[in-house]
């Protein structure tokens, strides 16, 4: 008859994995993390979701591409297929890093009162 445990695995527990990586961090140098707070962890969450967002914006506009691509006539319809491409990617790709790095500027803490500094 096989055993069956009431406990619950670190690996099942989202908050213990958590904790587990947290102090893996701290043990391999990089100090106590609890400065960081829930504030930072919010905003790297949210640069997550923008950085899968805009790929599968690229994605989108890859096979939007290849199907323009796919029903060019004429030398032409390929260069225009080819400059729309190439416009679009620097113009999304230019919106992004501005995205990013106002994100990235929220994840560094400030002087403001209230808010803690990096320990040196």
């Amino acid at each position: 008859m096989a055993k069956t445990s009431h406990e619950t695995s670190v690996v099942d527990d989202a908050v213990a994995l958590g904790e587990v990586a947290m102090g893996n961090l701290e043990d391999a140098g990089l100090g106590p993390l609890r400065w960081l707070g829930a504030a930072w962890f919010e905003t790297a969450t949210k640069m997550n979701n923008e950085v899968l967002r805009f790929v599968a914006d690229r994605i989108k506009e890859d096979v939007k591409t290849q199907h323009a691509l796919l029903h060019c006539k004429n030398a032409k319809d390929l260069q225009d297929a080819q400059l729309a491409f190439l416009k679009t990617a620097h113009d999304q790709y230019t919106i992004e890093t501005g995205k990013i790095v106002n994100l990235g500027m929220e994840m560094i803490p400030s002087g403001k009162k209230g808010t803690k500094t990096i320990p040196i």
